[in-house]
């Protein structure tokens, strides 16, 4: 609790390492990550670095690895994460990782080329085969026809037929293969470029082919062209290579074109073999490269870590030292020291590292330690600002209050539940889910799941609080209104309740935990639940607020401003519980005081609201209709005076008394100086100089900088003027709890009424039938838009009245996250590379 309140002390380190066990001893603190190391070579390039070329040869085999677990995932075979995580292997290792990969690259890639080979000749065997068995088929109608058998002939046939009759070139023709997409523009290029000289047949492929290079399907068509003459030969064959058609010989007689036919099928037949063999060899070298892929890759980031942070820290003269600095938290100093102290005997260097702690003036980073339960809080803070060095850390309180308050918007323990449930599914397979991967919206779940999990059973309090489950009451231990019901004559079940009828209420006897439930009956419930949630926010915003500005005082006692406490503190605690807090004790009073037996004058109980407007509009004055207590005007005027005077008080004492401050530094410096003002020059440097050093002393009194008089008092009156009006606009945003919680309860409500109460109401035997289907349109809408839609809007709001109305009373997050060089971390994605 100690770290999470308030960050590690963290202190600045120098480290001296031979340059023959500095690989091992980053290594043991990489597994330690406890240790930032900060760049001493900034104005050096990456690429004249000492160790660089390592670096480089890391690059190039997480190339290669990245190759293999692409080939791994064509072929779909599962890599098992067992979990192992391998430590770094020495600088000797290396070479043997790099010969083993470049093998395995080399080995996949001639499977690889020989596959594709392969492949293209069995796409161009089985063209070939289809080109065949088109071509015999047209044949064999075309011979047919010119025996003058019953194929009925198209115009272009016939007047080809006759064109070759009556001349002495022989008939030539070209067949191939082309893109079934292509076909149409071919055909009509074809018969344009040769003016209607050719005659085209084509026939789709049944079936789909595969390219041979990236294994995608083709639909392809065969075709095969009839011209005379060198001359339409040639035109024929450039448009075939324009439109990337293949073309295959084609015998002309039919006896040659069996014989090839069957040459074909026994090439396809064997080379089908050849395939499958192949395949099997890939997968089974692609098998053992699975098993080891995780450790390699693992093994492969850490070497290149070691040598990126290397490279981070400067090389003496001798190139036999390597010196660094690092930011380690002072607790885990022993630790460090007894990591150090195992990379020195893993090396076998005769030189121990040294560890020094040395002074600094630089701000050191922010570090808490944080465990599965509290690091989702600890994003939340994170995510509006990073703490600064040492300063009050809100996550352990948003512990409790953040799903506190989102309770209280959410309230309602049947959707309470649901959420508890479904987070307490996560939290009890985490391990289990730890390794899925289920996309970016189920990694914020999982991240969130002891969030979610509070969330939900703070909802379950809330929600029998409000005696809430589904929009529907429990009577538990019975109502302790006694009243008549009255009827109404329409809807024959609304019950009039009517608060300020002393007999109908046991004032001895209330309802024991929660609302009493025949609210739910109850004509005027929204009056009444409007009220008491209204006034329940306000107590909420106000304590929440309050308690902000206490922490504010640990902060101002920790750094030693104790200007801070004077000036800020304590006016900023008169003026907020002066009037704000003065409200909730009114609430308070009004709740304890005022029952339904109050008849007062006969106008009822006062309003709240209207005497906190006449605290100042009628400044010392309190009407009978308004009045609580005896003394009330004399206590609310005192209220005001003492709300009024501390403005001034927060807005002038600070920058005065640093001016002050400031005035009594210089004199102090020229009283040492002996330096009274001897000559014009003289006395124009000391007051620089007494500058200087007033502001330096101030630096160091007061913890912050001011540079000049009027920028100490704009400082101050901004801080005046945002807190004033900060807590009147940040009261009137807590009524957001007040609005959500109405409008999840209306919403719930409607829900039941327009879906279940509909089923329910059925009598008749198709009334089951119903009840399933209503219940299933109710369970769908409940669970998103009740539970989805309106938990993400309570948790947004709960987000933003941690962030903007309770951080701003005390928290600057003006610092810088303390990145340690963590092999866990790089591993998970969290670490730099």
């Amino acid at each position: 609790m100690g770290s999470l309140f308030r960050s590690e002390e963290m202190t600045l380190a120098q480290l001296y390492l031979q340059a023959d066990s500095a690989y091992y001893c980053i290594s043991e603190l990489g597994e330690l990550g406890l240790v930032q190391f900060r760049d001493l070579n900034p104005d050096v390039n990456a690429f004249q670095r000492k160790y660089v070329n390592e670096v480089r040869r890391c690059d190039e085999m997480e190339r290669r690895l990245r190759f293999l677990e692409k080939e791994i995932d064509k072929a779909e075979i599962t890599v098992v994460d067992n979990g192992e995580v391998p430590d770094a292997p020495p600088p000797s290792d290396m070479i043997e990782l790099e010969t083993q990969f470049d093998k395995l690259e080399a080995e996949i890639r001639e499977i690889n080329s020989n596959q594709e080979r392969l492949n293209r000749n069995f796409l161009e065997l089985t063209e070939l085969k289809h080109i065949l068995r088109q071509t015999a088929n047209f044949f064999a109608e075309a011979e047919a026809a010119i025996t003058g058998g019953d194929y009925q002939r198209t115009d272009d046939e016939a007047a080809l037929l006759d064109d070759v009759r009556g001349s002495s070139s022989p008939l030539s023709f070209v067949a191939g293969v082309i893109k079934i997409e292509r076909m149409p523009t071919f055909e009509r290029l074809l018969w344009r470029a040769c003016r209607g000289n050719v005659f085209l047949k084509y026939q789709p492929i049944d079936g789909e082919l595969k390219d041979p290079v990236t294994g995608d399907p083709m639909r392809k068509c065969v075709f095969i062209i009839f011209f005379q003459g060198d001359q339409l030969r040639s035109r024929v064959k450039k448009i075939c290579e324009g439109f990337r058609a293949t073309q295959y010989p084609c015998p002309e007689t039919a006896a040659e074109r069996r014989e090839m036919a069957m040459g074909v099928a026994t090439r396809i037949e064997d080379l089908s073999t050849v395939l499958s063999q192949t395949l099997d060899h890939r997968y089974r070298v692609l098998q053992a490269i699975a098993k080891n892929i995780n450790n390699w890759t693992i093994k492969v980031k850490k070497i290149k870590a070691i040598y990126h942070t290397l490279n981070l820290l400067n090389v003496d003269v001798t190139q036999k030292c390597l010196i660094g600095e690092c930011w380690c938290p002072v607790n885990d100093m022993d630790d460090i020291q007894y990591a150090l102290r195992r990379g020195h005997e893993r090396s076998g260097s005769s030189v121990m590292p040294i560890l020094n702690v040395m002074p600094s003036g630089f701000n050191p980073p922010t570090y808490n330690k944080v465990n599965k339960f509290t690091s989702g809080f600890q994003n939340i803070i994170d995510a509006y600002g990073v703490a600064s060095y040492r300063e009050v850390n809100p996550a352990p309180f948003s512990i409790i209050t953040f799903p506190f308050l989102f309770a209280v918007m959410f309230g309602d323990c049947g959707h309470g539940f649901i959420m508890f449930l479904f987070a307490l599914c996560l939290v009890i397979k985490e391990k289990q889910l730890a390794t899925v991967k289920g996309g970016e919206i189920f990694g914020t779940f999982y991240s969130g799941r002891y969030i979610i999990l509070l969330m939900g059973a703070f909802s379950i309090y809330t929600g029998i609080v409000y005696n809430d489950c589904f929009s529907k009451s429990f009577n538990i231990f019975g109502s302790s209104w006694k009243v008549s019901p009255q009827i109404d004559g329409n809807t024959k079940d609304v019950v009039q309740l009517k608060l300020g009828n002393g007999g109908d209420f046991d004032i001895h006897n209330p309802y024991p935990f929660g609302l009493d439930p025949v609210w739910q009956l109850a004509e005027n419930k929204l009056t009444f639940t409007n009220s008491y949630k209204m006034k329940m926010s306000v107590i909420l915003g106000v304590t929440q607020m309050m308690f902000g500005v206490v922490l504010g005082l640990f902060n101002h006692v920790h750094f030693r401003r104790h200007i801070n406490i004077v000036a800020c503190f304590i006016p900023e605690v008169l003026f907020l519980g002066g009037i704000f807090g003065y409200l909730v004790f009114m609430i308070f009073f009004k709740w304890i005081g005022v029952d339904v037996h109050f008849n007062a004058r006969d106008a009822g109980a006062p309003s709240l609201l209207i005497m906190l407007i006449n605290m100042f509009l009628s400044f010392g004055n309190v009407t009978r209709a308004d009045q609580f207590y005896s003394g009330q005007a004399t206590v609310q005027s005192l209220l005001v005076v003492i709300a009024l005077l501390a403005v001034p008080w927060m807005l002038l004492m600070k920058p005065i008394y640093q001016l002050v401050r400031r005035n009594q530094a210089r004199k102090n410096y020229v009283s040492f100086g002996g330096a009274a003002g001897d000559d014009e020059d003289a006395g124009s440097v000391n007051d620089d100089e007494a500058e200087q050093v007033a502001q330096h002393s101030e630096h160091g009194a007061g913890g912050e900088e001011e540079h000049s008089t009027g920028d100490m008092f704009v400082h101050q009156g901004i801080h005046t003027i945002e807190f004033c009006l900060g807590c009147i606009s940040n009261t009137a945003s807590y009524l957001r709890l007040w609005a959500l919680s109405l409008a999840h309860a209306e919403l719930s409500e409607v829900l039941w009424n327009m879906m279940m109460r509909i089923g329910l109401q059925e009598s008749s035997f198709g009334g089951t039938f119903l009840v399933f289907c209503t219940f299933a349109a109710w369970a769908v809408l409940t669970i998103c838009i009740l539970l989805i839609m309106e938990g993400l809007s309570a948790f947004l709001h709960a987000l933003r009245l941690h962030w903007v109305e309770f951080n701003n009373k005390f928290y600057a997050g003006e610092g810088y996250k303390f990145q340690p060089f963590s092999f866990k971390l790089l591993l998970e994605g969290g670490g730099e590379n």
